[in-house]
Parts: C-alpha cells; sequence; structure tokens
C-alpha cells in the first residue's frame, strides 16, 4: 500500500511516498520538493561483518544527468565516478547518521541517495539528507534517531530556509544543521566572515525547521514504521574486562597514555597489547576481542583523566594550544610556500598561480557553477602518522579536508578584476598528531601571503574538542585537539574565520547531540584560539601580502577591449590571437565582455603582446606612427604588417625621399620600418608613408 506524506516546507510542499518503490530495501521513500525527486534507501545485511571492529556504514549520493536533461561529458556517456560535490554531500549525510547507530552493531548498511529530477529552486543535495533521515527511521535497522536536516542561506543579510541553487552559491552563508528531537548533532557551514553571535542564532534557526520535520518523521514511524530487528551484539563481555584490569590496572594505563609523544605512548600501548595477548594465549574468545577490549580501555582512562581529573595526554591546560611555529619560502622555485607547525602536526602548503584559462571545469548538476578558479587540495601519506601503506589517490577523507580548507578561505580571495589568477594551494601532510585540517587552513594562508595572493585579510582555524559526563552539565571543552583526544572524545568542532568572523564549521560529534551552551562555548574558544594563533605566531611569519609575485609565477597584465573587437583580435579559425601567442610566448584570455588577460613569464614579451593587440583594436589615425615588418612587395609598394592581420600599405611614392624605381631597391621582406598614417586617400583607403615619418 502506498502511503502519502506532504507537508510545507519553507514555502514549498515537501513530498513523501512510502511502498511506491523499491519494496525490498530495509526502508525507502521516495520524496520530492518542489520538482526536484530522489530515492532515498537504507539496506542491511541479515549478519554482522566477521572481523571487523567498527560499524560498516556506506553513504551514497548518486548524481545522474538525466535529472538536468544533460548527457555526461566524455567518450563513454555514462556517470563515472563520483564528484567532489557527491562525495562531499555523502560525507555530510553520514556525519549526523553514524552516532545514531548502535555501538555493538557490526551489520553492513548503505544509505543510498538517486537524484532523478532537479528543480534549481531545490537544491537535491537538501532533499538526499532528509530523505535519507526518513528511510531510516522507517526501516527495521536499528537507529537511535530520528534526525534531520535543514539547510540556511543569507542573500542582503536576510537568512533564507532551504535556499535555491543561485541563493546557495551567491550568499554570505551555506550553513548545514543536523538536529535530534532535543539536540543539534551536526554542523557545516561555508561564511563571508559571520559574527560568532550571528552564526550561533542561524544554527538555532536551523534546528527549529529541524524540529518541524521531526514531527511528520515521527508520524511517519508510527503510521507506516518498521519494528527494528534484533542483531548479534559486538559488545565486550563485563569478565574480559575485569581479567583485563586485574593483570593491566588502571594506574598503569594512565601512566602508559599520559605522554605528549605520540610514538612513546603508541609504543607504550604496544607493550600492554603485547602482554596481555600472552596472558590470553589460551583464551580464544577473549583474543578475538582483545584489540577492541584495549581500545576501549584505553579509551575510558583517557576519558577519566580529562573529565575527572582535568588531566590531558600531553599535561596541557584545558584552553592551552600546543607549541606553534610557521615558516614561509620553505621550498625554492614554486610561486608560493609555508609550513605551519602545531605540536605534531605539520603541513607544508604550496601555492601555483596560473591563467584563469586554467580553472578547473566543473561538470555537475549545479548550473551555475561550471569552473572553479581556486583550488585546494589536501594529502595525508602515511609517513605522515609512523606508518606504511601505499597511495591510492585521495580518499572521502582527503577530499573532505580539502574541501574544509578551501571554503575557509574563499571568502578573503580578492576577485578576478583585481587578481586575475587561477589558484591551487596544495597541503602536504608531514607530520600528523590531530586536526590536520585546520593546520591546512592557516599554511595555505600564510603560503597565498607569499606568493603575492593580496587576501582580504588573515585566516586562521582551530579545533575543540568534548569529554561528556552522564547529565548535560557534566561536560568538558578542550581547545586544540590531539590524535587521542579526537580518537576518544566525544566532539569535533572546527571553526575557521578571520579577526572579524567565521568562514567555515564543520562539526562532528560521536555523541547524540550537544546542547546550546556547549556550541556556543566551543565557538567562542574556537574564536580566542584563532586570534592567538594569527597574532602569537602567523602575522610573525608573513603580516599581509606580498607586493610583488615570485619570479617563476607567471606574470598577467589585464586590459579592456571593445567587446565588437574581439573577432578582430581572434581572427578567423583562432590565426591572429595564435600568431600573437607563439610570437610571444605568452597565453591570452579574452571573457565576452572584452576583458583581455595576456600571462607570461617575461614582462617584456607581455608588453609587446599588449601593444598588438591594442594595434589590432585600434583605428589608424593620420599623423599616427607604427613600427611594422615588411611582409609583401609589389610593384606599386609595399606591405607592412604592424601585429598579427593588421597591414597597411606604403606605396612606391612614398618610400623615399628622392624617386625609386624599384621598390625592392629600397625595401626587403622581413626589414622593420616605422611608417607615419597619412589618413585616407580618394577612395577611402588608408595610406601610409616611410619618408614623411620624421616630418
Amino acid at each position: 500500500m502506498v502511503k502519502t506524506y506532504t507537508m510545507d516546507l519553507a514555502g514549498r510542499e515537501l513530498k513523501i511516498e512510502v511502498g511506491k518503490v523499491a519494496a525490498q530495501a530495509n526502508g525507502a521513500v521516495l520524496i520530492s520538493y518542489g520538482e526536484t525527486m530522489v530515492l532515498s534507501t537504507a539496506t542491511a545485511s541479515d549478519k554482522p561483518r566477521e572481523g571487523i571492529d567498527f560499524f560498516p556504514l556506506s553513504v551514497e549520493f548518486e548524481e545522474k544527468y538525466y535529472s538536468v536533461g544533460k548527457f555526461p561529458g566524455g567518450f563513454n556517456k555514462r556517470e563515472g565516478k563520483a564528484s567532489e560535490n557527491a562525495v562531499l554531500t555523502a560525507r555530510v549525510i553520514d556525519r549526523p547518521m553514524r552516532p545514531l547507530f548502535p555501538k555493538d552493531f557490526r551489520n553492513d548498511v548503505t544509505l543510498n541517495n538517486l537524484v532523478l529530477s532537479v528543480d534549481p529552486s531545490a537544491r537535491p543535495e537538501l532533499v538526499a539528507m532528509i530523505g535519507t533521515a526518513m528511510a531510516t527511521a522507517i526501516s527495521d535497522i536499528p537507529f537511535e534517531g530520528p534526525c534531520c536536516m535543514t539547510q540556511l542561506g543569507m542573500v542582503d543579510g536576510q537568512i533564507i530556509v532551504n535556499p535555491s541553487q543561485e541563493e546557495w552559491d551567491n550568499g554570505d552563508l551555506q550553513l548545514t544543521v543536523a538536529s535530534t528531537d532535543e539536540k543539534v548533532i551536526m554542523i557545516e557551514a561555508g561564511a563571508n566572515e559571520i559574527s560568532d553571535e550571528d552564526m550561533i542564532a542561524a544554527i538555532y534557526q536551523a534546528h527549529d525547521v529541524n524540529l518541524s520535520i521531526l514531527k511528520l518523521i515521527h508520524q511517519m514511524m508510527d503510521e507506516v514504521g518498521k519494528s527494528k530487528f534484533s542483531y548479534e551484539s559486538c559488545a565486550i563481555s563485563d569478565e574480559i574486562f575485569a581479567k583485563i584490569k586485574s593483570i593491566v590496572p588502571p594506574e598503569r594505563m594512565e601512566e602508559a597514555v599520559f605522554t605528549d609523544e605520540k610514538q612513546l605512548r603508541e609504543e607504550n600501548i604496544r607493550k600492554i597489547t603485547e602482554e596481555l595477548e600472552a596472558a590470553f594465549a589460551d583464551d580464544e574468545e577473549a583474543l578475538a576481542v582483545l584489540g577492541e577490549a584495549i581500545y576501549q580501555y584505553e579509551k575510558k582512562t583517557v576519558r577519566k583523566m580529562i573529565l575527572v581529573d582535568h588531566k590531558r595526554p600531553d599535561n596541557r591546560a584545558i584552553d592551552q594550544i600546543r607549541p606553534l611555529s610557521a615558516e614561509i619560502d620553505l621550498v625554492p622555485r614554486v610561486h608560493g610556500s609555508a609550513m605551519f607547525t602545531r605540536g605534531q602536526t605539520q603541513i607544508c602548503d604550496i601555492v601555483t598561480l596560473a591563467p584563469l584559462s586554467e580553472a578547473q571545469r566543473v561538470e555537475g548538476l549545479d548550473p551555475n557553477i561550471v569552473e572553479k578558479r581556486y583550488i585546494h587540495q589536501y594529502n595525508f601519506p602515511s609517513y605522515s602518522v609512523g606508518e606504511t601503506k601505499p597511495s591510492r589517490g585521495p580518499g572521502r577523507r582527503e577530499i573532505g579536508h580539502g574541501a574544509l580548507a578551501e571554503k575557509a578561505l574563499i571568502p578573503v580571495l580578492p576577485d578576478t578584476a583585481e587578481f586575475p589568477y587561477s589558484i591551487r594551494a596544495v597541503s602536504e601532510t608531514f607530520e600528523s598528531n590531530g586536526s590536520t585540517s585546520m593546520a591546512s587552513t592557516c599554511a595555505s594562508c600564510m603560503s597565498l601571503m607569499a606568493a603575492g595572493v593580496p587576501l582580504k585579510a588573515m585566516v586562521a582555524g582551530i579545533s575543540c574538542g568534548l569529554v561528556t559526563g552522564e547529565s548535560d552539565d557534566d561536560y568538558l571543552i578542550l581547545t586544540d585537539i590531539q590524535g587521542l583526544e579526537d580518537f576518544f572524545g566525544d566532539m569535533d568542532f572546527k571553526v575557521t574565520g578571520t579577526k572579524k568572523g567565521i568562514t567555515a564549521i564543520q562539526m562532528d560529534i560521536k555523541i547524540h547531540g550537544l546542547t546550546r551552551p556547549i556550541v556556543e562555548e566551543a565557538i567562542k574558544r574556537a574564536h580566542e584560539a584563532r586570534l592567538f594563533i594569527m597574532d602569537e605566531c602567523m602575522s610573525k611569519a608573513i603580516a599581509e601580502p606580498r607586493k610583488e609575485l615570485s619570479p617563476y609565477a607567471p606574470k598577467i597584465v589585464q586590459i579592456q577591449i571593445d567587446p565588437e573587437k574581439i573577432g578582430e583580435v581572434v581572427g578567423a579559425r583562432g590565426k591572429t590571437i595564435n600568431e600573437i601567442i607563439d610570437r610571444c610566448d605568452v597565453k591570452i584570455d579574452i571573457t565576452d565582455d572584452g576583458a583581455v588577460s595576456v600571462c607570461g613569464t617575461d614582462i617584456d614579451k607581455i608588453q609587446n603582446a599588449l601593444k598588438m593587440i591594442d594595434i589590432i583594436t585600434s583605428d589608424f589615425v593620420k599623423g599616427q606612427i607604427l613600427t611594422g615588418t615588411v611582409v609583401s612587395i609589389k610593384e606599386f609598394g609595399a606591405f607592412v604588417e604592424f601585429a598579427p592581420g593588421k597591414e597597411g600599405m606604403v606605396h612606391i611614392s612614398k618610400i623615399a625621399k628622392e624617386r625609386i624605381d624599384k621598390v625592392e631597391d629600397v625595401l626587403s621582406l622581413g626589414d622593420e620600418v616605422r611608417v607615419v598614417c597619412l589618413g585616407k586617400d580618394k577612395m577611402g583607403r588608408i595610406s601610409f608613408s616611410i619618408k614623411d615619418v620624421n616630418d
């Protein structure tokens, strides 16, 4: 039986159909918002996956080009691997959903979103977020929800609930908030230097919208929701924990983890593991779960030390940032480089500048985004954490970290009129012990300034953590969490910004939500920390963008021409512009409004190309003196080329002061000559003279 639900959501109808399609999935909804339609499904395996110590959750966001009436690009007319937007959307859906599944659940679960139709007024990403929450809530998969997500934009200072694609792309805020019935559970934001107070107000405005959607989800659960199936728990028995503690008492575990050196701590845990493996050599049941048991024991120890004793593993104060250092120009010959170190987290960022024509082409469902002028990429090699494994290219984590640092810096980048360059920043992780994405933000900002990119303001970022107790009031927020505090804590709250305001937020938690006081305090702590990082570290390495580009960076000069003259510069089949490019060893970009960018490494060659373009686009006037090359000789005179595709004729009588019989007596092909424009002759043609130049 098909059951249909509707509600008004921010002025549009949200329609959900249950039982119409995908009946064999554990849970499925066909959800429409405006004319955007997504099929969201939730499926789970019958049994747990053997030999794993984690919850195997997969989230997919499938972009189909038929949804916008387009053929896929490329030779093979079929959708390929997931785009960056699809990966980032899947991550945003994953982050609030994952903590709500039982911690001892090991069955494979897949949450899939198939985009069937896209209405530009209703973003498919939002529809998939809501659809995933609904499909999971009404399924028989064990889930401690429901939850829901809402997006907010801002145009001209006005908050817009669930903005259109254009409002989302061009506004001053891109905020996604996930909530349960009581608390905020996930925050993702990009912002144009929005104040802490305005950001908090927007977060809780989105939370209120989520509560209205959750009422509908509860109704759906009551009417069409399935009973949750029972599953094989992977929880470790109290008896095993008791045996472990009898061999390794809590005091010894505290001693093992209480160090600021990651390698020493790992060595201590390795010795404890070897000791326990020997002790349980004859107990196959205990050996099978020993790794997870040690992890949980270490986790409980760290949490108790922080929450009860107010002791951090590296002995820092609760609001203390690890030792900082920064330097620029680490790498020679590149266009810009900087290294930022915070404790045992170290990032080297390298910037490359290129013409606007090198901007990354983007093919996707968003009609407003067809290219990216600024690209930030993040790499996380295994050596950065002392491991060895082959590199298989960027995974979802690397793509997500790169996108976060990219989002953090976009608000302070100059526009193309001021700085006509494509920009690529690459963050190489040299060492990692927590919050490399925030270190990437700091390193990238300094690297861009070292490259001479005129940033509007300095940007820094920090991550705050959380350890909670039995009640909402029993918690402790940590500034600048390291890896251990991230692994064993309840929150990773990353905030980037300038001194003026926030540019990006990414908040992940492992519990069932945050109270408003926690959110407010985390944002306040992050604000204080980023100001400290900028003033005490980054500004001492480089206080403002350099005025000059690196000698190895391409130089770009921009001029404006009459749009009606573009065809003359380009020439038939691009002949004219290609000849300028070949002669001057430059790259040339021309926009439809007549903005011409000439790029090269030799400023003299750039000026020569600009001179040619100026000649091509200018009308000859009487008295104008030009320099050109003899390209053709006839009985009646010579043709002189002043720029590719721009020629003039000098009559034989205007070549020399004295009378000459043949043009060849004075001129040869390839001669460079100066001429003066004499204006139009009786037939309306422009004539030139060599002999009258000095007059």
